[in-house]
C-alpha cells in the first residue's frame, strides 16, 4: 500500500495535476442536474469559502467528523461555529449536516507510535486518512455522487497528499472522489473575508493535542 501511495504522489507531482481545474471541468460538464456531495468539514473558517463555492453547483451534506480535535470543549466550540456559520450564510435550507460525536479514541488509536512526528508529517497523513475513510464509507453507504473535504483550502495542507489519499480510499470503497484544491481561485483569502463578515471563530492551532502543545510552546 505504501508503494502504491508513493506512486500516486509521484505521478501527481510529475504530471503537475491541477486538482481545482479538474473540479472546474467536472462542473462545466455536469449539465442541469446538481450532483450530491458528502463534504467533510474540518472547521468554520475552511468551510466558509468552500460552502459559498460548492453550493452553486452541488447538493451538499456536511459531515462533521473530527476526532482529532482536542480537548472536547474545543471540539464543541468548532462544531457550534460551523452550525452558526451555516445559519449566518443563509444555508440552513440548502445544506444538511451530519454531526458525529467526539470520538477521540478513533484518532488516538490511529496515531499510536506517531506521537513524536513533526507537524505535517506521518501523524497528519493518518489524521487525513482517518477522516477521509469515514467520509468515503458514509458516501458509499448512502449513495452520494461524490465525497470531498474542505481540508485543501488551507495553505498549510498539502493538496497533493489529500487528493492522493482520497483517490486511494475511493478505489477501495467504491465512493467517487471530487478532486479539489480550494486554496486556488483565491479561496483562502475569500475565507478570511467571510470570517470577518460573519464574525467566525478562527482557531489558533490545527486541532490535535500535539498541535496544541506546539502552539503553547511558541507563546
Amino acid at each position: 500500500m505504501l508503494a502504491f501511495f508513493r506512486f500516486l504522489c509521484y505521478d501527481a507531482i510529475m504530471n503537475r495535476r491541477q486538482y481545482q481545474r479538474e473540479l472546474d471541468r467536472i462542473i462545466e460538464k455536469q449539465g442541469e442536474r446538481r450532483p450530491s456531495v458528502l463534504l467533510h468539514v474540518c472547521c468554520g473558517p475552511c468551510s466558509s469559502a468552500v460552502l459559498e463555492y460548492l453550493t452553486q453547483y452541488f447538493e451538499l451534506t456536511l459531515l462533521w467528523y473530527n476526532p482529532n480535535i482536542y480537548p472536547e470543549a474545543e471540539f464543541e466550540k468548532r462544531r457550534e461555529t460551523l452550525q452558526k456559520l451555516v445559519r449566518d450564510m443563509g444555508l440552513e435550507n440548502r445544506v444538511s449536516i451530519l454531526l458525529e460525536p467526539w470520538r477521540s479514541e478513533d484518532y488516538a488509536a490511529r496515531v499510536i507510535g506517531l506521537e513524536n512526528e513533526p507537524e505535517g508529517g506521518r501523524r497528519c497523513t493518518e489524521c487525513f486518512r482517518l477522516r477521509l475513510e469515514e467520509t468515503a464509507k458514509l458516501a458509499a453507504e448512502r449513495g452520494f455522487d461524490y465525497f470531498c473535504t474542505t481540508l485543501t483550502l488551507s495553505r498549510h495542507k498539502d493538496a497533493v497528499r489529500i487528493n492522493t489519499l482520497a483517490e486511494e480510499i475511493a478505489a477501495k470503497t467504491g465512493a467517487r472522489w471530487l478532486p479539489s484544491d480550494f486554496k486556488k481561485h483565491d479561496g483562502e483569502n475569500r475565507s478570511i473575508e467571510l470570517c470577518e463578515q460573519y464574525h467566525v471563530y478562527r482557531q489558533l492551532y490545527c486541532g490535535c493535542e500535539y498541535s496544541l502543545r506546539r502552539r503553547e510552546a511558541q507563546v
